[in-house]
């Protein structure tokens, strides 16, 4: 059974909270997305910031209104600097976000995935095969790539969400957001999102911004989904292929109108 769709009054309330706020996101997220993913976060509203030195990462972590955890390009010293800036996050009730990329078929960033949900994250953003791996160990994706639904997907990410206290959001060509009992779905978008390096990783940020705003963490999380699912689908329509689609993405989620939403 399909959750129903995240009402436009909503999306559009949280939109405008979010650039009424301009949340300041601290983005410890991997090498190749960060300048994306900075220009995602400014276009839709919000502030980034990339900070990953371990002393300055625990120090800058109170300071933000959220933190992006984002393991795609995880080291050793990097592990070192995202705890750090997890623990003070946690000590600052700094809601934070992790984004487990490529989680379950590599050994490290796997078994510092499963160390940080102890942790408690507001919230895990991930595709079908990184949130089954997750909850329950199976592994089907294929680097950041999923081979599974995000429907097939839902179960797991309810129970994930029950037994860490979170929200699970598990994207796909539609986006499933749940908080173990409840659930949201979103629509839009389209294939050329995935033919370019970061719309996930970026959407991880703007959830973290999303997560820090006062009211219902879900609904929060939900509209970040659909602001970057509306923005794709236009970008796509004004596109002629990856080249194109990138400033058009940018646009769109730069135009994008509370009165639409609604």
């Amino acid at each position: 059974m399909q959750p129903d769709l995240l009402p436009g009054h909503i999306a559009a309330s949280i939109l405008l909270q979010l650039r009424t706020t301009s949340p300041l996101v601290h983005c410890m997220t991997n090498d190749v997305v960060q300048s994306f993913t900075a220009n995602v976060l400014l276009a839709i509203g919000a502030a980034p910031a990339m900070v990953i030195e371990a002393q300055e990462a625990a120090q800058f972590s109170p300071v933000a209104h959220a933190l992006l955890i984002n393991i795609g390009t995880l080291t050793a010293e990097r592990r070192h600097a995202m705890l750090a800036a997890i623990h003070a996050a946690n000590e600052s009730s700094t809601p934070w976000v992790l984004d487990p990329v490529a989680v379950g078929g590599l050994a490290f960033r796997t078994q510092f995935a499963h160390e940080v949900l102890a942790l408690k994250p507001a919230v895990i953003r991930g595709n079908a095969s990184e949130i089954l791996a997750l909850a329950s160990g199976h592994s089907g994706g294929r680097g950041v790539d999923s081979i599974d639904d995000a429907l097939s997907a839902l179960p797991a990410a309810q129970a994930l969400a029950q037994r860490v206290g979170t929200i699970v959001v598990v994207t796909g060509e539609r986006d499933y957001i749940t908080d173990g009992e409840n659930s949201w779905s979103v629509a839009g978008g389209g294939v050329l999102m995935t033919r370019v390096v970061g719309t996930g990783c970026a959407l991880s940020a703007v959830v973290a911004a999303c997560c820090s705003l006062p009211g219902s963490k879900l609904d929060n999380v939900a509209a970040a989904c659909q602001f970057m699912k509306i923005a794709g689908q236009q970008a796509i329509s004004e596109s002629r292929g990856p080249g194109s689609f990138i400033p058009a993405f940018l646009d769109a989620l730069y135009g994008l109108h509370v009165e639409a939403l609604a």
